[in-house]
């Protein structure tokens, strides 16, 4: 199993901290927003998006992730 962790309002949106989805061969973002689907797709595929694999950061759709990895998802952060 892969490992989604989501941060902040990542967690609202996906109803919880974390997910555990099925990876029988390595997933791209692609695939595991097409898994998701809607508004939680959205803001993870969004290029504001943080993603660390495995505790660490990763950029665009160069990587894959499979069973037994873990994805943290981290929303852009604002304030004062």
């Amino acid at each position: 199993m892969l490992t989604l962790v989501f941060l902040g309002r990542l967690e609202d949106a996906a109803g919880g901290p974390e997910r555990r989805i099925a990876a029988g061969t390595p997933l791209t973002l692609s695939d595991i927003c097409a898994q998701l689907g809607g508004d939680l797709a959205a803001q993870i595929g969004d290029p504001t998006t943080k993603i660390a694999l495995n505790g660490v950061i990763v950029a665009g759709d160069d990587w894959r992730a499979g069973d037994g990895d873990e994805l943290a998802f981290l929303p852009p952060v604002s304030g004062g």
